[in-house]
């Protein structure tokens, strides 16, 4: 009896997938094992929500700087000492109103960078510009 074979001698190019199946089972599992051991709870300090405070807050001052220089407090010209002893007075209170700066466009950077100095050293917190397209 003679067996009869196609196949020439040639090599099985034939890829067996079964050993690497069985690793990536492997290493499944022990990323299954091993994640939850690996996540901590972290502790954190959230700030917690107080009782609203029904006291509106004041109402913002328009600080204006014109082109030549001259300072406009809500309207009112001031002149630079002023503005330093109405700057102070406004950061004393309780509650600061926002300062909110209305430079124009084509005023020197000398007078704008004067009030955000006279601000800063009065103490103010809340400070904003206020755009030309209102």
């Amino acid at each position: 009896m003679a067996f009869s074979s196609e196949r020439t001698g040639g090599t099985l190019s034939d890829i067996n997938v079964t050993p690497l199946v069985d690793v990536m089972l492997v290493l499944l599992i022990i990323f299954m094992v091993t994640t939850p051991l690996v996540a901590r709870q972290i502790s954190l300090d959230l700030p917690q929500a107080g009782p609203t405070d029904p006291t509106t807050p004041p109402p913002p001052i328009r600080l204006r700087v014109a082109i030549d220089g001259q300072l406009f407090w809500n309207g009112v010209p001031v002149n630079a000492a002023d503005l330093d002893n109405r700057l102070a007075l406004e950061a004393a209170r309780a509650e600061q109103a926002t300062l909110e700066i209305d430079a124009s466009p084509d005023a020197a950077y000398e007078p704008v960078a004067d009030v955000l100095a006279s601000a800063r050293n009065a103490g103010l917190a809340k400070i904003g510009f206020v755009g030309a397209g209102r």
